[in-house]
């Protein structure tokens, strides 16, 4: 009679698939305990965000969720500090009206905190008297310098852009006139303007954006 071979241990266990199963539950929990007890567990990855930059020092996240509205313009190289008003409508008479008031964020271009080119127009004037501060807004643009930093607050948010150059628009040019409206990044444009229904030599300044700054943090 040919005796029985004997069965190695993992057909026996593998025939038994609930009394393995039982096994190496045990066996997972024995071994993730003595794990734990020493420190040697696995941390969890951080949580990521995406399409986020983050600027240096006392800075706040500028995300494409969470576009906001102008509220002022401040660049300290040439005394420049004035309120930025949001008009709604591209009207020629509500947009001039506006100008009255301040710098103006034209409403087709790309608020704070997103992809996109920030256009404000401002009046300017070199007459020896002019009563009202306003038609004043933007006087001295032209002699910001590059790399000089323009600041652009929201009402929680500073967001500060370093100036990459000014030119003067030809009003007889038709090409040197157009305002490029740029997406590929954060932009800050600033230009003068005598009317928008006006078609006069203006002055341009161009930025990139560098950095967002909570308020709070940087006045404190």
């Amino acid at each position: 009679m040919q005796k029985r071979k004997k069965k190695g241990i993992i057909p026996q266990i593998m025939q038994r698939p609930v009394a393995f199963s039982v096994a190496f539950l045990a066996f997972f929990f024995i071994a993730y305990a003595t794990l734990a007890a020493v420190g040697a567990t696995p941390n969890p990855l951080p949580a990521t965000t995406s399409d986020t930059t983050v600027a240096t020092d006392n800075t706040v996240a500028a995300t494409q969720d969470n576009p906001e509205a102008p509220v002022r313009v401040v660049a300290k190289d040439i005394g420049l500090d004035i309120t930025v008003v949001n008009p709604e409508s591209t009207d020629i008479s509500v947009l001039d009206d506006a100008l009255t008031e301040g710098a103006v964020h034209y409403p087709t271009s790309a608020p704070l905190g997103i992809n996109g080119t920030v256009l404000l127009f401002g009046h300017s004037s070199y007459l020896p008297v002019v009563y009202h501060q306003y038609y004043k807004t933007f006087d001295g643009i032209q002699n910001l310098k590059t790399g000089q930093i323009v600041s652009v607050y929201s009402g929680t948010t500073e967001y500060r852009y370093a100036v990459t150059g000014v030119r003067v628009a030809d009003s007889t040019d038709e090409n040197d006139n157009q305002i490029p409206l740029y997406s590929d990044n954060k932009y800050l444009t600033l230009v003068t303007c005598d009317s928008f229904a006006s078609k006069s030599n203006r002055f341009i300044v161009t930025a990139t954006y560098v950095g967002a700054y909570d308020v709070h943090a940087s006045a404190s």
